[in-house]
């Protein structure tokens, strides 16, 4: 399934990559291995766009006392730190950092209500970068769980992405594993949970939105 954050950009790159081929075929000598190269470009090309935009199904492991991960990807950071935009106090962040070749659509990681919802223009210095965290063009989410927990989870916009889109508002009703945004070629998503949450997941462990649990209330 393909995501509709990306039908223009894809049918926009099907006509260019076609226009493409149609002058490499008019204006090159044909049977010649360059011209073979340009066409097996253009085909790359058109497949990395198309698979960017991919838009699995997952099954969530529906479940109040877990926190799943919001985006597929790797686990760069897991530590305590002074959250200031919102806690203004210690929380235990864990980070997920999206490479270009991911899905980059971005699921709840709990089920409840939005109190809290913020766009904040920014850099674009890479996702991995400690600063890009409160520097980077972001959006912050805060979701009380029907048990009274909030957690906080940031889109952050890397060297590459330069749209984040986020679907929700304050006073909306999200679902644990439901898609609430989607950023566009490389990113970050971050979590912070209240000091002391046990970690399910590691750095460099490998995740998947929707599905792979990064924590578990005690």
């Amino acid at each position: 399934m393909i995501h509709r954050e990306g039908y223009t950009i894809i049918l926009s790159t099907l006509i260019i990559c076609a226009a493409g081929t149609f002058l490499v075929y008019q204006f090159l000598p044909a049977g010649k291995l360059y011209g073979y190269l340009l066409y097996s470009l253009l085909f790359v090309v058109l497949i990395l766009v198309v698979q960017f935009f991919r838009n699995p199904g997952r099954q969530t492991p529906v479940d109040p006392r877990h926190i799943i991960s919001p985006a597929d990807g790797k686990v760069v950071i897991l530590e305590e730190v002074e959250e200031p935009e919102y806690f203004i106090g210690k929380r235990l962040q864990i980070s997920v950092f999206m490479s270009p070749l991911n899905v980059h659509v971005n699921r709840s990681p709990v089920t409840g209500t939005v109190r809290y919802y913020r766009y904040h223009p920014g850099d674009y210095l890479v996702a991995w970068h400690p600063k890009s965290s409160t520097l980077n063009e972001r959006t912050t989410v805060v979701v009380e769980t029907d048990k009274g927990e909030l957690v906080l989870f940031r889109q952050i916009a890397g060297a590459l992405a330069r749209r984040i889109v986020c679907y929700i508002k304050e006073g909306n009703r999200v679902t644990q594993g439901g898609e609430y945004g989607f950023i566009k070629f490389g990113s970050r998503v971050d979590v912070f949970l209240p000091p002391g949450t046990p970690a399910r997941v590691k750095p460099g462990d490998v995740v998947r939105g929707g599905e792979s649990i990064l924590a578990e209330w005690p």
